[in-house]
């Protein structure tokens, strides 16, 4: 039963249960992994991998817990972990202001963050990485421990991966030599190693893999050989059967030899896709490092680890080399949840799952009620039992820089974030049905274990009418349900 998002509480059946691996008295730790555009493509274990991509250490992590196929983050860095950090879409985000973007406002009776709630509960919380939400870390409010990299502020801060500028504990900015994924794994591992008298909370934040998807130098040169990189079928345009931002989109260009080059970068395709999987090496190494840790201290039967990202990103999919448009291709995600004991050790879950969906089960493992209403669910139905019936559908959106009250488009003009329209999209069962926010515009709908590239728009075919009504009502009763202001002023669509 899903959880009304107006009224609090906590989620009961725990309250009468022990935590599975652990003793009644015990909470247990949790590792919360946090990568950065690293789409489900580049882990191993994941089917739509290349071949030739090895990812031993994270598929070590899948083959102890539960991989779910089908997860999703926001849309772009900042909205994502506004979602994580508060378990709400970003419709029901309240006092956080981009209007003045890069600098950022947050009101903390308002913004309230899931791991100050912990750390109210005997927790030790620690950040270490990539910070997205302003200036004010919170640190000491949410974080007892906090070394943070402020993307919110690259002037101070430095940029992606070397020659960072990072925050000790609330401090000033500090420069700091090495590449950011080793050091960020160190920072990790210092404080995982540390005699803890209390459970503690680590949200590791990693600015891998995101662009220009630089690796350490010992993994520079690593998949050289590889190929063939096969290159999108709608790589360019035309795209009519999209909604309309999407039907000239391009940020490729045939060379003279006629492969695709990136405009951003200015690298053919195959040599982004390497580049762009090198990276994700150096995250597997931290893996391994941080397993090897837990189990060496042991505390590896007393942690809950969660390995996910903010969103993935597109390589030449929908000629887009970036995340932000609704389809899987660029922004589904890997989504690994490892507890202790192995009843449920190697499983795949097929039903849709959402990153906002972890908040609540992590406060439903640890015996805490949920502080506020949320958007998601607990995972746990899902996690420990394999015939769980799980009908429940998933949003996600895109609002650009806007949060709360002002996605509603009665009251604020929409305008495109790089080039991206604002959209929702609705993923139930085998279908995602995909809504842009413009007056006249062509709905989406598609079936994505047919197409699951999402060429194929069946909203165009009479012989969904029923189908796309059906998805349409549902994700109006999830806007409903989870207090969207805009469900009342949603464009209406081009009827075909």
């Amino acid at each position: 039963m899903r959880l009304d998002f107006f009224k609090l509480g906590s989620i009961g059946f725990f309250v009468c249960l022990a935590l599975s691996g652990f003793a009644n008295s015990e909470k247990p730790n949790i590792l919360f992994i946090f990568t950065d555009d690293q789409s489900h493509r580049t882990v191993s274990c994941y089917d739509e991998s290349r071949s030739w991509v090895q990812t031993p250490n994270i598929d070590r992590l899948a083959s102890q817990g539960i991989r779910f196929r089908h997860a999703f983050g926001g849309s772009w860095c900042a909205p994502s972990r506004a979602m994580t950090l508060t378990g709400r879409l970003p419709h029901a985000i309240e006092g956080l202001d981009f209007s003045k973007y890069p600098e950022i406002n947050r009101d903390p009776e308002l913004f309230r963050m899931w791991p100050e709630v912990l750390r109210g509960e005997g927790y030790t919380t620690a950040l270490v990485g990539k910070w997205h939400l302003g200036e004010d870390i919170a640190h000491g409010k949410a974080w007892d421990h906090s070394i943070v990299w402020n993307h919110s502020n690259p002037e101070k801060a430095g940029d992606y991966f070397r020659d960072q500028k990072l925050r000790f504990d609330g401090g000033d900015y500090v420069p700091v030599d090495g590449h950011s994924t080793d050091n960020y794994t160190r920072y990790a591992l210092d404080f995982i190693e540390r005699k803890h008298e209390q459970p503690w909370m680590l949200w590791l934040c990693y600015d891998a893999v995101h662009a220009p998807f630089t690796p350490s130098g010992r993994n520079s040169e690593e998949y050289a050989n590889v190929g063939p990189i096969p290159v999108p079928e709608d790589i360019y345009p035309p795209r009519p059967t999209k909604s309309r931002y999407m039907q000239d989109y391009s940020m490729f260009e045939p060379n003279a030899d006629g492969v695709p080059v990136d405009e951003r970068q200015q690298l053919p395709l195959p040599e982004l896709v390497k580049k762009y999987n090198r990276g994700v090496l150096d995250l597997d190494e931290g893996v391994r490092d941080l397993l090897d840790s837990l189990e060496r201290t042991g505390q590896l039967e007393n942690t809950i680890i969660v390995y996910t990202s903010d969103q993935g990103i597109a390589m030449g999919h929908h000629g887009m080399e970036i995340k932000v448009a609704p389809y899987d291709d660029n922004i589904r995600v890997p989504l690994i949840v490892r507890l202790p004991g192995k009843a449920s050790s190697g499983r795949v879950v097929e039903q849709p799952v959402n990153v906002i969906d972890l908040i609540p089960t992590l406060f439903d493992y640890t015996g805490v009620d949920l502080p506020w209403a949320m958007s998601g669910d607990s995972l746990r139905p899902l996690i420990e039992d394999e015939n769980a019936r799980w009908d429940r559908p998933i949003l996600q959106e895109n609002f650009s820089m806007y949060f709360g009250p002002l996605t509603d488009v009665g009251v604020t003009q929409p305008n495109p974030n790089q080039n991206v329209d604002w959209w929702i999209f609705l993923r139930h069962g085998e279908y995602k049905y995909i809504t842009t926010l413009i007056p006249n515009e062509i709905e989406e709908l598609y079936h994505i274990p047919n197409d699951p590239r999402e060429l194929n728009n069946l909203a165009l075919d009479p012989k969904y009418k029923d189908k796309l009504k059906e998805l349409r009502s549902m994700m109006k009763r999830e806007l409903k349900r989870t207090g969207a202001g805009l469900v009342d002023n949603l464009p209406e669509p081009r009827r075909l």
